[in-house]
């Protein structure tokens, strides 16, 4: 292998990168776009702030003589930091308000409510002597977080507009520990996503590899670079670095985009190289692939679709897609989940640099892809470079 060669052919593999457009675009700036469009649009989600939902409230207990009862409920709702409410004059302009996704929920407080608590306070362990009415509740279907936070809530309200606060204590010889001795999370869910991110960048060198490799098979490169003096293993380990060198600017791209947006992983300068080191590893499985497919692949456009069969279990198993069940186990066979898992670990648990478990995270990508490395290359040399 001739050193002045191997540099001469990666320059030119890197050349080759940014004169083709749409191989800039996936490789650079496709990291870019997906890092700042995701930490935007999930970046606050779950970020421990406070929470409030629209709420639309008619009152129709206003003339009863026990208003005293609706009103100290509705005032509770108001009081809530939870609860933004609008009041509304009849029942068709709140159900249209929440049709229309202009409400989280709509409650209707019934006629008759202030009676029913003073019957029950008239005879507590007489049900049949109370008057008994239903609070409408309706919530919007469209929101998950709607639909499972806001019924317990306004339950809670209720409560506390019936029993007041002081209520519900009752002396056990176990009690609970106040809340606000408890720090909330900060964290939103673009903080659980970014660890993905970084694997996930780096898939798309697969796709990438396969086509080059197939396209200059195809344009007879190969062959005419069999009559120099050149080895198969300059040729084969240039490509290599080459797009070891784009992995090392796509690590640079996405932290540049993440702080850009305000993501403070506080992993310091060790977990900085480390993320370096383990998305390096993580190319040569991409590179290993490349390679298998462009065998696979009878042209440039078949080396496309043979690709993401390598992609899409990697992309949806390993990096920020929600797992339970089969798929948990199935992504222990996946190269990007330890990826995902290391930089989780150093990113969110805030482990440090020294703790076991990333560093066979890194060992187990390291070793896959320099296997994977080795039999794209003997599969390529012997059936994919003809």
């Amino acid at each position: 292998m001739n050193l002045r060669r191997l540099i001469a052919l990666t320059k030119k593999d890197l050349k080759k990168t940014t004169r083709e457009p749409a191989v800039l675009f996936l490789l650079i700036l496709f990291p870019i776009m997906i890092t700042i469009v995701f930490g935007l649009a999930f970046g606050g989600i779950g970020g421990g702030g406070a929470t409030s939902f629209d709420v639309g409230l008619l009152n129709l207990d206003t003339a009863s003589p026990e208003a005293a009862w609706s009103n100290a409920f509705i005032g509770n709702l108001t009081d809530s930091e939870v609860f933004v409410i609008q009041n509304y004059a009849d029942n068709g302009t709140g159900q249209s308000a929440l049709l229309q996704g202009n409400l989280d929920a709509f409650i209707v407080v019934p006629e008759g409510f202030g009676s029913s608590i003073a019957s029950y306070y008239g005879s507590p362990f007489d049900p049949s002597a109370w008057e008994n009415t239903t609070i409408g509740l309706y919530v919007d279907s469209g929101s998950i977080i709607a639909v499972s936070a806001i019924p317990p809530l306004v339950q809670e309200v209720l409560m506390r507009a019936i029993f007041g606060s002081d209520a519900m204590e009752i002396g056990l010889p176990v009690e609970i520990g106040s809340p606000a001795l408890v720090e909330s999370s900060t964290l939103t869910q673009w903080d659980f996503m970014a660890p993905g991110i970084f694997a996930f960048a780096a898939i798309f060198l697969t796709m990438i590899v396969a086509q080059s490799m197939t396209y200059e098979r195809d344009q007879g490169l190969l062959k005419r670079l069999r009559t120099t003096p050149m080895s198969s293993a300059d040729y084969l380990v240039s490509q290599t670095l080459s797009y070891m060198i784009i992995a090392v600017v796509q690590v640079v791209l996405v932290l540049a985009s993440s702080f850009a947006i305000g993501y403070r992983p506080g992993i310091g300068l060790a977990g900085v190289i480390f993320t370096f080191a383990i998305t390096l590893a993580f190319s040569l499985v991409a590179i290993g692939f490349g390679l298998i497919a462009a065998t696979l692949s009878k042209s440039a456009d078949a080396a496309t679709g043979i690709s993401f069969a390598f992609i899409m279990p990697q992309m949806f198993l390993g990096t920020f897609m929600p797992l339970g069940g089969a798929t948990e186990a199935i992504a222990k066979f996946i190269p990007s989940k330890y990826v995902t898992d290391a930089l989780t670990t150093l990113f969110l648990r805030g482990a440090p640099i020294t703790t076991p478990a990333i560093w066979v995270d890194l060992a187990i990508v390291t070793v896959v892809g320099f296997l994977l490395v080795l039999v794209g290359v003997a599969l390529f040399e012997r059936y994919g470079s003809r």
